[in-house]
């Protein structure tokens, strides 16, 4: 039985930000928030992590961020490339913009060989997501008429940032806590403990509590899912192309909710109660800075994760 294995999604270029954000330290030694991710993840379990990126930031990716973490956990990368289609589909004119976080994940399927995690390279999680997730695939596998994935929800006052707004995922879930379906909202701004977002049809606003369920993109798949996407791929090819041919992405929430409309998948919502971090905008890194240091003054981590400058 093969084991969970870590995928970082770590190929966008942070553009709200300003900069490879994937790589910018918010540790004293130089570590990333994807050091205390994959930190994170080892103690969970995992032993092996595969970055997604893109080729142009291979050299600097290895040099800044693999080689530092290959010293604890076995590491390989695949590319997220933008002429990378099914049979039969050409780049439009014009398009620069990659496909989304579904044909991200689908390049690294050569390297996949049983159930997998999924995460943004620029996300801090906490222990405690990538001990459920790891729990859940280790025992968990496909029904034989329905697939079997996981994903890990935060509550949205923990994921809001003052300094502009965001778009989140918001988890609508069966009685029994199986997702139903996850709806996108952009534009969320801080709203008190929770958040407010521009309501439909552009009048007023839609209030959102700080317990309401978000997706911060962090999956547990089986080795189906690749399989299913890759099939059902050009359908949302076919849709982009059609719609939005120089900007539109098939984003994971999307490629999930179309299995579970059609009954294919079941997925298990599993809760955390650390408190997220991330860095969308520059002015969101000193908060996080202070919240990692205080977490390494405190015993959660050790000052220099991987034991070596």
């Amino acid at each position: 039985m093969e084991k969970p294995v870590l995928v970082v999604l770590a190929a966008g270029m942070g553009s709200r930000y300003g900069g490879l954000k994937q790589m910018d330290p918010v540790g004293g030694h130089g570590q990333s928030i994807i050091d205390y991710s994959i930190y994170d993840a080892r103690r969970a379990g995992f032993e092996k992590v595969i970055f997604i990126i893109n080729r142009e930031l291979e050299a600097d990716f290895r040099e800044l961020v693999g080689a530092r973490i290959g010293r604890g956990m076995d590491t390989a990368y695949a590319f997220q490339e933008l002429e990378s289609l099914p049979r039969g589909y050409r780049v439009p004119l014009g398009r620069k913009k990659p496909w989304g976080t579904t044909h991200a994940v689908l390049a690294a399927r050569e390297l996949i060989h049983g159930p997998f995690a999924v995460i943004n390279a620029d996300d801090y999680y906490g222990p405690e997501a990538f001990r459920v997730i790891y729990d859940y695939l280790a025992h968990h596998r496909d029904r034989p008429d329905c697939f079997q994935y996981a994903m890990v929800g935060y509550r949205l006052g923990k994921t809001v940032t003052e300094h502009g707004g965001v778009t989140r995922g918001i988890c609508h879930l069966s009685p029994d806590g199986l997702l139903e379906e996850v709806e996108e909202c952009r534009d969320i701004e801080k709203d008190g403990e929770g958040g407010r977002c521009p309501a439909a049809g552009g009048s007023g606003w839609r209030t959102l509590p700080g317990d309401t369920l978000v997706s911060m993109n962090f999956w547990g798949f089986q080795h189906s899912f690749l399989e299913e996407s890759q099939a059902r791929l050009p359908l949302f090819l076919d849709r982009i192309l059609d719609e939005d041919p120089l900007g539109g992405e098939c984003y994971l929430p999307m490629m999930v909710t179309d299995m579970l409309r059609r009954g294919r998948a079941q997925v298990r919502m599993l809760s955390s109660a650390d408190k997220w971090y991330g860095v969308t905008y520059r002015e969101d890194k000193p908060s996080v800075v202070q919240a990692l240091l205080e977490k390494t003054q405190a015993g959660l981590y050790p000052e220099n994760l991987w034991g070596a400058d």
